[in-house]
């Protein structure tokens, strides 16, 4: 049995890709699970019938039952207040983090938060370019499964691989979260490009050099290079910073246009720029780009301010 924490659109999108792929796997959620039941449909995902093998269950304890994978879908800024009140009922197991970011009050990735917070639990990240949609309507997908246990990490990869959702193992879980989470950064600034007129051009630049920033200090963190040179890293800095189907670029393309955004709508990146600028000066990294971030999405700095500051940086090799 394959536990899901969380129902939001990444959460049930997995639940509906391995239960058709044959797995048997229960959907927790903290709330509305009659409802999700009844309809056999889920909030977060219009359209999308939950398949049979999905359990849908409102009891953490009945959700937990067995010692198979726990996919953590929740979002990262509720990780560590979750895992404090429930983290020792996991020990044992594998944990899989299946959100993106950096906690904002210990500077941590995922991993480190279920390490710390999960006695005798084997931290796992599943990441990279993906949108819940095309996972739940079967839509062929690429995503990097990290983790340091090789026997776990093989083991995860049979489980939770279908025809159409492919994982590729790696044991480098510090730069696949990295990835994961800076991308988001990047996201948002290119989405402030296009939404002020600033140009295709301009989004090339800032997903350049957005991308040599997280280069630059997930390696300074122990992170290897190659890890944000695949799926984790450039890939989903591709997806994210292209698609209207990105909340992180949608937000900065709102943040760009002068408009507001809906604020029920969760954007990672924000929380993540604000941690990334903490965690860059702490460690002396240079990150313009993550900190014009941090400075506009707070008001601090206006986008024609934002692209001056950025435009006048003193020349330099690439």
């Amino acid at each position: 049995m394959i536990s899901v924490l969380g129902a939001g659109a990444f959460g049930g999108a997995l639940a509906v890709a391995l239960a058709r792929s044959g797995q048997a796997v229960t959907l927790w959620a903290r709330s509305g699970t009659g409802a999700m039941d009844a309809a056999r449909a889920l909030p977060r995902l219009p359209g999308v019938t939950l398949p049979e093998g999905v359990a849908v269950e409102a009891d953490l304890g009945r959700a937990l039952a067995g010692d198979g994978p726990v996919l953590l879908a929740l979002p990262m800024q509720a990780t560590a207040g979750f895992l404090e009140a429930h983290g020792a009922g996991l020990a044992g197991r594998p944990v899989v983090a299946c959100s993106k970011g950096i906690d904002l009050g210990t500077l941590e990735g995922p991993s480190a938060v279920i390490a710390r917070l999960c006695p005798g639990a084997v931290p796992a990240v599943l990441t990279g370019p993906s949108f819940a949609a095309d996972i739940a309507r079967g839509l062929p997908t690429a995503l990097t499964l990290a983790t340091a246990d090789a026997g776990v990490g093989a083991a995860l990869q049979r489980a939770l691989s279908t025809p159409v959702l492919r994982l590729y193992l790696s044991d480098d879980p510090k730069g696949a979260e990295l990835g994961g989470a800076l991308k988001n950064v990047v996201a948002i600034a290119a989405g402030v490009a296009i939404g002020a007129g600033l140009g295709d051009s301009a989004r090339a630049a800032l997903m350049t050099r957005g991308f040599a920033e997280m280069s630059r200090i997930a390696v300074h963190l122990g992170a290897r290079a190659e890890t944000l040179a695949g799926l984790s890293g450039f890939g989903d800095l591709v997806l994210t910073c292209t698609s209207d189907g990105s909340r992180n670029f949608r937000f900065g393309l709102a943040l760009g246009r002068g408009e507001g955004f809906d604020p029920t709508v969760t954007v990672e990146g924000l929380a993540t720029a604000e941690a990334v600028v903490k965690l860059a000066a702490r460690e002396g990294v240079e990150m313009p780009v993550a900190g014009m971030v941090a400075a506009l999405a707070r008001g601090r700095i206006t986008v024609a301010e934002a692209a001056e500051a950025l435009l006048t940086r003193p020349l330099r090799k690439e």
